[in-house]
């Protein structure tokens, strides 16, 4: 039987389906490179939804993340992200494994348990300033290195920039996170942090952009095309050094550390990109 819960998927899709882009000629190579360069058939439909998605960003996400920057202290602000940053450990420990990369898995725990620990449950990154800087992995970047395409660009309100395989990886962090099974047993106070993490991830996430988004809207003759390029070129460079192996130096003297916004990051896709 039809659902109605299934609807609105429907309707996105059949959307997407007649807003594609149109193919240029064979006859005209270069215009035919920019097309597949940019791997957006369905271009419209994305230009539609990054419009809904400013629209949801200028009155709703970007004034509550000025207001968190004015309101929090700096100090604070970087307590916040670091427990965030701890939190998706175990997804990242899980996609070191996944990928096989054994060097980067024991720098993972160890980080987690020193900053769990003697970081106060990781509002300090002590693992850091010990020379154990860190690294992020997801499940998009894992299929990556199994060799799983990407996709078409996809924008999606809310998530940002994606692609099919970021998108099916962000779903699989959900249905892994071990966080979202312990606070599921916890009934409304489970609820009750879960909806704080995730508010505090989207408002961590969007204030570390605020100079970035600003800059791009004002420098740039089409910023939807500005963050199509920087998302894909992005992700690109994750996912090659998702797929090399650290140095018999060790990731200790190689690992890189932990951006400012993790893409999803440990979750793929971050809101309001």
């Amino acid at each position: 039987m039809f659902s109605l819960r299934r609807s609105p998927l429907l309707l996105l899709g059949l959307l997407a389906i007649s807003a594609c882009a149109t193919r240029p000629p064979a006859s005209e190579p270069e215009a035919v490179a920019e097309y597949e360069q940019n791997n957006d058939p369905i271009e419209p439909f994305n230009r539609a939804m990054y419009a809904v998605n400013d629209g949801l960003d200028t009155v709703l996400l970007r004034p509550a993340a000025k207001a968190y920057q004015f309101v929090v202290p700096q100090p604070v602000r970087t307590g916040v992200r670091n427990v965030l940053v701890n939190l998706r450990s175990p997804l990242i420990a899980a996609n070191d494994l996944l990928q096989g990369n054994g060097d980067r898995l024991l720098v993972t725990v160890g980080r987690f348990m020193i900053n769990t620990t003697f970081g106060l449950g990781g509002i300090f990154d002590v693992a850091a300033e010990a020379g154990m800087p860190g690294h992020t992995e997801d499940f998009g970047q894992t299929f990556a290195s199994w060799g799983v395409g990407e996709g078409p660009y996809l924008f999606l309100p809310l998530l940002g920039p994606s692609n099919p395989r970021d998108l099916t990886g962000f779903g699989a962090a959900i249905a892994a996170d071990p966080m979202n099974w312990v606070l599921a047993n916890n009934g409304n106070t489970g609820d009750i942090i879960e909806y704080a993490r995730i508010g505090l991830t989207v408002l961590d996430t969007r204030e570390g952009l605020l100079d970035t988004l600003d800059s791009v809207k004002e420098s740039s003759l089409d910023p939807y095309a500005t963050l199509r390029s920087g998302y894909r070129q992005g992700r690109n460079q994750q996912i090659r050094n998702s797929s090399e192996l650290p140095s018999r130096a060790g990731p200790l003297a190689q690992g890189g550390a932990v951006p400012a916004l993790d893409a999803g990051a440990g979750t793929s896709p971050a809101p309001m990109r």
